[in-house]
């Protein structure tokens, strides 16, 4: 546990380092493009009177796309003392006596004030935002779950509490029946527990440890786990014939891919094809799962991803009413895992047929952290 905490709070501080770095360089550069404005303004116009509306300008871009306030105050000051040294009457000498230095000094540094208050209330707003989401998910996810498990679960003790007590009054294709049962909804709570595991570990602060990943690799472990649920379902495979490394939480991507391959099969009726086709574009990696079923109605296509038909009433009770609920949870769990990749995921029915859901990983170099 210690060794754990010792890599986080590491991982912690190199994240701020760059942080820091990345935030001094943008205010350094910000400040270098409006002195050298500056520059072209009083070669070319001969005139001081844009000048100090240039570097305000600088001010305010860096208090906008700083964190905190301490850049934009830093920028504010060196800017009114470049204004002052190399802009301002007498040039090349530090004058904060003159009404006009003064001023533009005060301005400026209200200008950052005011722009980085603007900027962390936005920023806290859109924080906020995010957990609010999240904490949605999590309550639909609570919600559909605690319904969802008594099915299962009021089959597996009704069917074994049969076959201990009376189980020489069944037949042996009885018997065989509901032990298949039994294993069935074992298995369907074994997958909703690998999908809630999948959100807990995206829960909160904690961010992702990406390791590089052959892409090889990730689809023939997803096929091998995949068979095994479904022995007598055929995958057509088509992947990028050079190799391709993609920096991932490998199991998480997994869970991706065998949640999507698994809706097609319990969902997709009619379908005599399953198809998961990979291709590289541009710095993006596209995967994409194909059926030839009947498609998704295009009154659910908008609420796939978002969690939001756990449990909706519309739908019918009957065998497969907890699958479709299942198959909810799933996709939501698919869009929490996409989104903290950074890529995105999307599904539309296809012009030949059947349903296509398509996601993106990208591309991009990795250090890897001990």
């Amino acid at each position: 546990m210690k060794k754990i905490n010792i890599q986080k709070s590491k991982k912690n501080k190199g994240c701020k380092c760059k942080d820091i770095i990345k935030n001094a360089l943008l205010m350094l550069v910000m400040i270098a493009i409006g002195v050298g404005l500056c520059l072209i303004i009083k070669t070319t116009f001969t005139t001081d009177i844009l000048i100090p509306a240039v570097m305000v300008f600088s001010v305010f871009l860096i208090s906008v796309f700083t964190d905190g306030y301490v850049y934009g105050i830093l920028a504010s000051v060196v800017s009114v003392i470049i204004v002052n040294f190399a802009f301002t009457f007498p040039y090349f000498k530090i004058d904060f006596l003159i009404p006009e230095n003064i001023t533009s000094a005060i301005i400026m540094i209200a200008i950052a004030f005011i722009t980085c208050g603007f900027t962390s209330k936005i920023k806290h707003q859109e924080m906020l935002k995010k957990e609010s989401e999240m904490e949605k998910m999590r309550a639909n996810l609570l919600r559909a779950v605690s319904h969802d498990f008594r099915t299962p679960l009021t089959t597996i003790y009704g069917a074994s509490s049969a076959l201990i007590e009376s189980g020489s009054e069944f037949t042996d294709e009885q018997k065989e029946k509901m032990l298949r049962g039994i294993q069935q909804d074992s298995q369907w709570l074994y997958r909703m527990v690998e999908n809630l595991l999948s959100i807990t570990r995206l829960d909160g602060d904690i961010k992702l440890i990406k390791t590089p990943i052959a892409l090889d690799e990730l689809i023939d472990s997803v096929l091998i786990k995949f068979a095994k649920r479904y022995p007598d379902q055929e995958v057509e495979v088509n992947l990028p014939d050079e190799l391709v490394i993609i920096p991932m939480d490998a199991i998480l991507i997994e869970q991706v891919i065998i949640n999507i391959l698994e809706n097609a099969v319990q969902h997709a009726e009619g379908m005599k094809k399953l198809a998961l086709n990979v291709k590289c574009d541009g710095d993006r990696v596209v995967f994409e799962v194909q059926d030839d079923g009947d498609g998704i109605p295009e009154d659910r296509l908008k609420h796939l991803f978002d969690g939001s038909l756990l449990g909706d009433s519309s739908d019918e009770v009957s065998v497969d009413c907890r699958q479709r609920r299942n198959a909810g949870i799933g996709l939501s769990v698919c869009a929490t895992i996409i989104k903290a990749h950074g890529g995105d995921i999307s599904a539309y029915n296809s012009a030949e047929g059947g349903a296509v859901f398509r996601f993106t990983l990208k591309i991009e170099e990795v250090t890897d952290e001990q």
